[in-house]
């Protein structure tokens, strides 16, 4: 337990202050809104950049008169470059700070996004899109972080998960916009979009984001704004310059990727990353290539495009839904059977000669339990890692599962390329969803002998 006084002099007085405490039992006022819907909005931002080259795809390999298994490498550099960006960027975060590392990466990416159009060959592409995935990849990880720090117990899975439902609705809105955008004004003004808004979102951050309070009194910084903060969550508080603040974690030392594995945290902590590296393998190679998969099985050309947007609306449902389920019962018994359903929808989708209602069933569903099962793992994670390891530990599990949404695109790049049938290629598609369902149930397993029980099955 870690307290922290509200002076320099050290005093002793005043009665202390229990910052997770306070936030549980108090109500969800407007300035935890206010940030909540920051990281929210950041997230949109992230979604609709990361899914944007999935849907400009189609139309750069019809301009650049391209092979489409030529893409695969564009896409891989991007979710490289987020891998990278969630590793680092995680660990500086709970080092300095979530809210200084989120500004920095949502205006850096900004600026990279504006760079995009300006590409004029494949290696170009497969440059800047790299440089703008370490950006990216810094998002999540601190979005999240920041959204649990501020939501109280109660509710805290259904609001991180409608945080980081942001993600999918941008996704959403990056296939409406460019199913708009692209026939009037080229694939360019896509990247020109997802450019300017982050800029603008990057400003407001600077004066309306708070830092996580938590944080700073773990770091002894900054301890008149935590109160000041605190009287906007609760305007009854008193404070005064004796007052204390507490938080029942200990102060991290060392290594902060070290300690994801000290205390009882090695055997969860691999098998959340095993559970991302096979989920982003799915979700990744169905934002990336379903879009032209769809377009070669012979629809239209505005269909292809509905089909990725129907993944991510789906997604989007099925974070909302699975929240609420969450908070009322528990991660294993929403997400097992929700990864099971997935393996089932994604080898449907590849079946041949079916009607174009049963197709985009089959796509809605998978979306609900892939996509949508996403922020349930990001949220898990956010829930089991104490605070000073909480961006690292949603960071490192993003970041290794995001090896997983490398393969995903390019091993999909390569079965086109073998010229396998879509039928095959979508069973093989099935399997990681069984995976990650067999993983969970392993975790609950060890959840029995590890601090992760209260987390699991609370």
């Amino acid at each position: 337990m870690v307290i922290a006084t509200n002076s320099r002099s050290n005093a002793n007085g005043g009665s202390p202050i229990d910052i997770p405490a306070l936030i549980d039992r108090s109500r969800i006022g407007g300035f935890q809104i206010v940030m909540l819907t920051l990281c929210a909005i950041c997230l949109i931002i992230d979604g609709f950049d990361v899914q944007a080259m999935g849907y400009v795809a189609p139309a750069i390999i019809q301009e650049w008169g391209i092979a489409k298994a030529n893409l695969g490498p564009v896409f891989g550099a991007g979710l490289f470059g987020m891998l990278l960006g969630s590793l680092c960027f995680s660990i500086l975060a709970d080092r300095i700070g979530r809210r200084p590392v989120l500004i920095a990466a949502t205006l850096f990416f900004a600026a990279c996004m504006l760079l995009t159009p300006l590409a004029g060959s494949v290696q170009q592409l497969i440059a800047l899109r790299f440089v703008t995935g370490l950006g990216l990849g810094a998002i999540m990880p601190n979005a999240m972080a920041l959204a649990g720090e501020y939501s109280p117990l109660r509710k805290r899975v259904t609001l991180m998960m409608l945080v980081s439902c942001g993600f999918t609705l941008g996704a959403v809105l990056g296939g409406l916009l460019s199913a708009a955008l692209i026939p009037r004004f080229g694939w360019q003004s896509v990247f020109h979009v997802g450019g300017i808004v982050p800029l603008v979102i990057g400003v407001l951050m600077f004066f309306l984001l708070p830092e996580s309070m938590q944080f700073l009194v773990l770091r002894g910084k900054r301890l008149e704004q935590v109160g000041k903060w605190l009287r906007r969550i609760d305007s009854t508080v008193v404070i005064n310059q004796d007052t204390r603040y507490v938080v029942n974690e200990k102060a991290g030392k060392g290594a902060p990727v070290l300690q994801l594995f000290q205390e009882g945290r090695a055997k969860v902590t691999i098998l959340l990353w095993i559970i991302n590296f096979m989920n982003l393998v799915n979700l990744y190679f169905l934002s990336n290539w379903l879009p032209t998969i769809a377009k070669d099985a012979g629809l239209s050309t505005a269909t292809p495009v509905m089909a990725g947007t129907t993944l991510q609306i789906g997604g989007t449902l099925g974070t909302l839904i699975m929240g609420q389920l969450i908070d009322r019962s528990s991660f294993r018994r929403v997400l097992i059977p929700v990864f099971l359903i997935a393996g089932v929808a994604v080898a449907l989708i590849g079946r041949p000669e079916v009607s174009l209602l049963f197709l985009f069933t089959s796509i809605f569903v998978a979306g609900f339990c892939i996509v949508g099962g996403q922020p349930a793992v990001n949220a898990l994670a956010g829930t089991y890692y104490p605070t000073t390891l909480r961006s690292t530990g949603i960071g490192w599990s993003l970041g290794v599962g995001r090896i997983g949404s490398i393969v995903g695109p390019v091993l999909g790049g390569e079965l086109i390329r073998l010229n396998w049938p879509n039928s095959s290629i979508f069973i093989v598609l099935a399997v990681p969803a069984l995976v990650s369902a067999v993983m969970l149930m392993l975790m609950q397993e060890t959840s029995q002998r590890s601090k992760a029980q209260a987390v699991i099955a609370h």
